[in-house]
């Protein structure tokens, strides 16, 4: 059990039928009144985010969300495959769980696997992933200095946008948590 007086960013425990991690919190002590904490937290099976007061004295159920390291195998129609690098299985996730995630995952790629009492719910992609351009205009030096960008399309089919002075047989590291360009990979 944890209590709302408890509330630590990360922490995730059960309520109103739903699995909830706290985002942010902030315990809130007015001049007058009881005190209470204020929190954004996010269902970490939907992704909603909503922002609750508890009472500090309020308690919840723990909830214990297993992350797990599988390498991503194949695609096959409407199923990702993943491979538990312990036990050799192939576990199939519907792409509607995870289709967001996917855009910077290539096949052999190590993730880690959300899931609660079993059922997988989502995955984390690394933080940084190197990726082949497969198509963008051709790059030129100069006009750098206002950081303008070009659109560029990944190996695995996503787009963003890169510096002008990326080409299209260039290989870039992308920060999958923001979608965005880091910087050029030397070859």
């Amino acid at each position: 059990m944890v209590t709302a007086g408890d509330f630590r960013n990360g922490v995730t425990f059960e309520f109103e039928g739903g699995v909830w991690q706290i985002v942010e919190f902030q315990h809130v002590k007015p001049g007058k009144g009881a005190a209470f904490v204020r929190t954004k937290i996010k269902n970490v099976i939907t992704g909603s985010v909503v922002e609750k007061t508890f009472r500090p004295t309020e308690k919840f159920e723990n909830a214990y969300v297993e992350r797990k390291d599988m390498q991503y195998s194949y695609n096959d129609g409407d199923l990702y495959y993943f491979m538990d690098q312990e036990t050799y299985d192939m576990i199939p996730i519907s792409m509607d769980a995870v289709k967001n995630e996917m855009k910077f995952v290539k096949e052999n790629d190590i993730c880690k696997i959300l899931s609660y009492k079993g059922n997988v719910f989502g995955l984390e992609p690394p933080t940084f992933v190197e990726l082949a351009i497969t198509e963008t205009e051709p790059g030129f030096a100069g006009n750098t200095a206002t950081g303008a960008t070009k659109p560029a399309t990944l190996e695995t089919g996503a787009v963003i946008q890169v510096p002008l002075f990326v080409d299209g047989s260039d290989i870039i590291r992308v920060d999958t948590r923001t979608g965005e360009y880091m910087e050029r990979v030397t070859k």
